[in-house]
């Protein structure tokens, strides 16, 4: 399984693995590996000795790192028969795999209140722009010798090849990484152009190397290292697709948030669907992050002669549009040289896949182009960057858009226009959604601007985007808010956040719900100058009974008087809603500095209540200022999505193989069932088990499941009362003979 940086550049589009048909899950006949990692979590702390005392009885196991300040645990290296061994001991939590992790301004700043807030001061009466402060930032590296950067770069280490040197990966050491410096660039670049906390310090941790490619492992040292830091906030542009609050690093995050740290994650980019938030954006603790759209000319594409009009997602990198003339729209296959002898001075329509949107974006525009619009090969829509700037504007739609396109075309209809209309605030498309499995609770908490985000890169500037882009405008602004604040708790700094977030809104009357946005998105100015926090800042009641009766919940709230003045809190009453009854505190009154708990009920009528999910705002006044506290409850189990993140790879043993994959919810019925791509005919199971729990599940196939070499379309099904899930995904296996021999 693999977790991404949340930045949508070039291929790193978060697709998880459980690939999309057309992108083939292939299993290569390399060397298989014997060995593999795995990170082991103890009930209770264990010195290095007794770590080893206990690891004595399995000669084949390897230590490799010991965890004390993230969580309780460390990392083995040996055979996955020898590491299944060690879950029955007693002392020992759980073992879980360790997971490939793949890298998930200007006027942006200025829009979340970046620049206005440079007129507040701190205690020691310096304006606020993040001095005094420490940022950790978890990434591919860091490009210290930028000048926008290298004043704020203050050391850092490399957990992939173990050294001091955070550096960004080169050409000469593989896949070259730029992600780390784009996303210090918006925390703390101070040059060209500056970032939200401009005199922040920056501490680099590399734990994605190559390619923006690491290990759980890698992190979880990072994390283990950012605490021994003491670095006042730590940003994690990066995540995977699994909706579960329990993975090592959703787990980590939240004990570097009890250690003191405030803890920032980016929530992904699987959107627009429910359910889509990936760990460790669903860490209970730190703060998620989705994604909006700062002030932007969208492109509409108007067919003439017809009513349509057509939302278009720019690619960043992409150039500008010629707004002033009609234009022919052509097809032009996936893009390839050939395909485009009738594209001059032509607008063309190009398929995903096969090679990347720079490629195609180039073959267009040497052919003469005027423009490219590239249309999704699966269902939905995307969003992506070019790896460097053309002069050609170049955009994206989803498959059934570019279908339509493609008819309209083939029907005589290709005279187009663009029109541009501004927007903010808007929820990007990409930006994944909660609510989060199991607990039910909100995320993202959150949003920020995350689209056309222009900061540092090696040797330059680029425009990115992808949560990876708004997370480190909230890591920026929880700098500005932790030197006007040193007193405040990590929980305190992202009750501020929350508090003064402002909700935004996909049209009139038409707000977003609170498991897409959160709280809204961030304000810093309001968030400096909050004069009453609320703890914790949202509220999940978790799931009621299923009894067919009256049902009641009730969550307690912590309210915090900030301000020199005496205050009352009095709540609004919800508008009333069949089925709901509330029990809301009388008004009360704060001194200055002034703190109480409070109790807020839920009582539900289930044979009234007419959905499954309700969720909402709960407002609270104190005198000047109305706070929003976003709620959520499910009355029944809702329809999530049941199985997540697979992935399969060669086992331990010449002809073996071994599948992760994640259930949130666990299953009565669980299997892998092969079909023949051509005609749909079923072939057999790969695998199939019955009663799992909750939670990721790794098993090893024999040698006589495996199906013989070829390419085969998995389905991927999870079943749980009389609710069905499943994946689609390709897989392509070698011949057996060339498994065998090594």
């Amino acid at each position: 399984m693999k977790f991404l940086a949340a930045a949508l550049a070039v291929f790193l589009i978060l697709p998880g693995t459980a690939m999309a048909i057309g992108r083939p899950l292939v299993v290569p006949p390399v060397p298989y590996e014997k060995e593999q990692i795995a990170i082991v979590l103890l009930k209770e702390p264990k010195t290095e000795s007794q770590i080893k005392a206990l690891l004595s009885s399995y000669p084949g196991l390897q230590l490799r790192h010991i965890f004390s300040e993230a969580l309780y645990g460390f990392s083995v290296k040996g055979d996955a028969e020898t590491i299944g061994k060690l879950s029955f001991k007693e002392d020992i939590m759980k073992i879980s795999p360790a997971y490939s992790y793949q890298a998930d301004m200007e006027e942006n700043i200025k829009m979340i209140g970046g620049e206005a807030v440079r007129g507040y001061f701190d205690k020691l009466d310096r304006r606020l722009t993040g001095k005094g402060i420490t940022v950790g930032v978890i990434d591919t590296g860091l490009d210290y010798t930028h000048p926008d950067l290298r004043n704020n770069y203050s050391g850092g280490h490399d957990l992939v090849d173990g050294d001091a040197d955070p550096m960004e990966t080169k050409v000469q050491q593989g896949l070259p990484t730029i992600h780390g410096t784009h996303v210090a660039g918006i925390i703390a670049a101070n040059g060209k152009i500056k970032g939200v906390a401009p005199e922040a310090k920056i501490i680099a941790y590399r734990a994605l190397g190559p390619g923006g490619s690491g290990t759980t492992e890698q992190i979880l040292s990072a994390i283990e290292q950012a605490i021994k830091d003491k670095v006042d906030v730590l940003n994690l542009s990066l995540g995977n697709e699994i909706n579960g609050p329990d993975l090592p690093i959703s787990l980590a995050l939240n004990k570097a948030v009890d250690k003191g740290i405030v803890a920032v994650a980016a929530s992904g980019n699987s959107g627009p669907n429910v359910w889509s938030v990936g760990s460790p954006g669903t860490a209970s603790k730190a703060i998620s992050v989705g994604a909006s759209t700062p002030i932007m000319n969208i492109p509409f594409l108007l067919i003439e002669g017809t009513s349509e009009k057509i939302r278009l997602e720019p690619m960043a990198g992409s150039g500008q549009w010629d707004t002033s003339r009609s234009m022919e729209l052509t097809v032009a296959g996936m893009g390839k040289k050939v395909e485009l002898s009738d594209a001059k001075n032509k607008f063309v329509l190009i398929k995903r896949g096969s090679t990347t949107f720079t490629k195609k974006a180039k073959n267009a525009q040497n052919a003469g182009a005027k423009g490219v619009v590239i249309y999704n090969n699966t269902n939905g829509s995307f969003i992506g960057n070019l790896e460097e700037a053309l002069h050609i504007p170049v955009v994206s739609v989803s498959k059934k858009t570019g279908e339509f396109l493609k008819k309209q075309i083939e029907l005589g209809n290709n005279s187009i226009r663009i029109s541009m209309e501004e927007e903010q605030d808007r929820l990007a498309a990409f930006s994944s959604r909660g609510p989060v499995t199991g607990t039910w609770e909100i995320k993202p908490d959150v949003v920020a601007p995350g689209v056309a985000i222009n900061s540092t890169i090696p040797g330059g500037y680029m425009a990115l985007q992808g949560t990876s882009m708004a997370a480190p405008h909230v890591a920026g602004a929880c700098a500005l808010i932790r030197q006007a604040h040193p007193d405040w708790s990590p929980l305190e700094v992202k009750a501020a956040l929350m508090n003064t977030a402002k909700p935004i809104s996909k049209g009139i009357q038409k707000p977003y719900r609170t498991y897409e946005q959160g709280a809204g998105r961030v304000q810093i100015l309001e968030a400096v100058q909050a004069a009453s926090l609320v703890l914790p800042a949202s509220l999940h009641f978790g799931k009621f009974g299923t009894s067919g009766l009256s049902d009641q919940s009730e969550a307690v709230l912590t309210i915090e008087n900030k301000s020199l003045k005496t205050r009352t809190y009095s709540f609004r009453m919800p508008e009333a809603e069949e089925g709901l009854d509330w029990q809301l505190p009388l008004s009360f009154t704060l001194n200055p500095g002034e703190s109480r708990r409070v109790k807020v009920g839920l009582r539900v009528d289930e044979i009234l209540s007419r959905k499954k999910i309700y969720d909402g705002r709960l407002e609270l006044e104190d005198g000047t200022n109305v706070i929003g506290i976003p709620y959520l409850y499910v009355v029944e189990e809702p329809g999530y999505p049941r199985v997540m993140g697979f992935d399969l790879t060669q086992g331990d043993k010449p002809g073996t193989f071994r599948y992760e994959v994640y259930l949130p919810g666990g299953a009565d019925e669980f299997g892998i069932a092969l079909f023949n791509p051509e005609d749909y005919r079923f072939v057999g199971f790969l695998d199939i088990s019955r009663n799992l729990k909750r939670g990721m599940i790794q098993k090893e196939i024999a040698a006589e499941m495996i199906p013989e070499e070829g390419r085969y379309l998995a389905k991927v099904f999870a079943k749980k009362a009389n609710q069905e899930d499943y994946i689609e995904t390709e897989l392509i296996f070698p011949e057996k003979e060339e498994i065998g021999r090594n």
